[in-house]
């Protein structure tokens, strides 16, 4: 085909509303968007004025699906900007509920919204059916990983115990050894859903000159989730968190409510499981890398498609990470902590690299202890531009493929549908910049 007209109102099996919008006139693109349809929500203008210690309850809102991931970047931030040095057990119990999120919402996506896609079905629902095995393991995976967030943080999503210097609940010892236990078992599970998903064909689309951009620690050796330094792999020189500006350029597009996101080393970059796995093989757990090599995905992976593969790598990686936390915190003990006080107010800037990718906030509190300003730099709106620039280069290959106008939607689709958007967190920006 040289000519054909593709609208999508709106993208299924992803959070929040997107329309594809493409035109193909006499073989050329004459116009390709991903608008973001859904009203802003200004959550940043909701912080203003607000207490310091609510900054994390209020932000956790933004989602329900990576609740988790906002508290973590937004106590990181805090602690920055209050002059807050987190105690050693309150740090471990953040990095057992971030594995906790990153499982539950890898799981979600590839099992519950991907997964349709690969079998030919437009739900999850058919799958209860045909493979009942399977949805029986999405499902058991699913409540392992909602109940690791709700056994750290009070409740299984908007976590109450996350403060600002420190946790508020600790959780029992017999609690932890039921979460290892029901861990080890899941290691036959998702020896069942990796044997499952080789089987399936992954779409093609290598686009080497993408940028991936991750965090990455520096200090410890371990795959950033938790923080780490901006690095990517056209540019691997550590950057600090604080200095995230010289790295991730934000912008307002007219065709979104979202905005896009650039570099200094690119007009677009793609952040992620797949950009996380290409800047963090080398700390990947080695149960998680055999995986991977079962897979076939090695670094530098460059088809966006793979970023479910790297969702299922990580997914690996995080339940034998608990397994090993947890060890850890029965060794040492857990007692209740008081919460940690503010040395100073000021500026500060903190990440986490959520199931979406690099998660940054960035808090200004003034001398009283009242937020002045934020800024929130979300996964999905980095991926926007990437998204479009991997359209761009996938239309002439489908046109070339022969495929019928609805076999090109799909294809579409399930290109966005592979970065996992979250499209309502992606919604929430000011109308200008705050500097």
């Amino acid at each position: 085909m040289k000519n054909v007209t593709i609208d999508v109102k709106h993208v299924t099996r992803v959070e929040g509303h997107g329309n594809i919008s493409v035109r193909v006139e006499d073989g050329e693109i004459t116009k390709l968007h991903l608008a973001i349809v859904e009203s802003p929500r200004f959550f940043e203008s909701f912080l203003r004025g607000r207490p310091f210690g609510e900054a994390p309850h209020i932000t956790c809102r933004i989602c329900g699906i990576c609740s988790v991931g906002h508290t973590t970047a937004s106590v990181n931030a805090m602690e920055a900007a209050v002059g807050i040095e987190p105690s050693e057990q309150a740090v471990k119990l953040r990095k057992l509920i971030v594995f906790g999120e990153e499982m539950q919402s890898h799981l979600l996506h590839v099992l519950f919204l991907a997964v349709p896609d690969f079998l030919g079905v437009g739900s999850v629902f058919p799958l209860a059916k045909t493979h009942p095995e399977v949805v029986k393991i999405a499902l058991r995976l699913k409540r392992l990983s909602n109940d690791i967030c709700g056994v750290v943080g009070g409740r299984h999503i908007h976590p109450i115990a996350c403060h600002v210097g420190g946790l508020t609940h600790v959780p029992r010892d017999e609690e932890l050894i039921d979460l290892k236990r029901r861990c080890e078992a899941a290691r036959a599970d998702l020896a069942v859903v990796g044997e499952t998903y080789a089987q399936f064909e992954i779409p093609t689309l290598e686009r080497p000159d993408t940028e991936y951009v991750s965090l990455k620690a520096t200090d410890n050796g371990e795959y950033a989730f938790y923080n780490g330094d901006i690095v990517s792999t056209k540019d691997p020189k550590p950057t600090k968190v604080a200095d995230y500006r010289k790295r991730i350029i934000e912008e307002v597009v007219e065709h979104s409510a979202a905005k896009h996101a650039r570099s200094p080393q690119s007009p677009n970059y793609a952040v992620g499981a797949l950009a996380r796995f290409n800047n963090n093989y080398a700390q990947l757990h080695p149960v998680a890398k055999k995986v991977a090599e079962n897979l076939g995905l090695k670094p530098i992976a460059c088809n966006p498609f793979h970023n479910n593969t790297a969702q299922l790598i990580e997914v690996v990686h995080c339940v034998e990470s608990v397994i090993e936390l947890i060890d850890e915190l029965l060794t040492r003990g857990l007692k209740m902590e008081p919460l940690r006080q503010p040395t100073r107010f000021g500026q500060g800037a903190g990440a986490a690299d959520v199931p979406r990718g690099m998660l940054i906030h960035d808090y200004s509190v003034d001398s009283k202890g009242y937020i002045e300003g934020a800024n929130l730099v979300i996964p999905t709106n980095q991926n926007l531009a990437n998204i479009e620039a991997d359209m761009r280069a996938y239309v002439p290959q489908l046109l070339e493929s022969g495929l019928s106008k609805e076999e090109m939607t799909l294809q579409l689709e399930m290109l966005v549908r592979a970065y996992d958007p979250c499209i309502s967190c992606a919604t929430h920006f000011l109308d200008v910049q705050w500097e």
